[in-house]
């Protein structure tokens, strides 16, 4: 399993554009059978100001792949950092331990 953060600060459109986009986006992950349950996805954001944070899993490279070659995620990747003013930083991580 691999993990990545993307971080960014909300400076373009309306938060409630985006959060609709953000619905969209994780609702066409699971609608797509060769995704679903392969992809994890969240959307955070910090409650005080304009940054959020995104947490993506991915089971195996070959999810990774097929995420990356569908056009809704091409879109969602470009309003991101439309939303973002282009400033979006995306870090591999580590998971080190959970809860059950």
């Amino acid at each position: 399993m691999k993990h990545f953060m993307i971080k960014y600060e909300f400076k373009n459109g309306t938060t409630e554009a985006w959060h609709q986009e953000i619905g969209r986006f994780i609702k066409a992950i699971d609608a797509d059978p060769e995704l679903k349950g392969r992809i994890g996805y969240r959307v955070m954001k910090n409650r005080d100001d304009g940054r959020y944070f995104h947490l993506a899993s991915v089971s195996d490279e070959a999810a990774q792949k097929a995420l990356q070659s569908r056009d809704f995620f091409r879109h969602y990747q470009e309003m991101t950092r439309q939303v973002a003013g282009g400033e979006v930083t995306a870090t591999p991580i580590e998971m080190i331990d959970q809860t059950a």
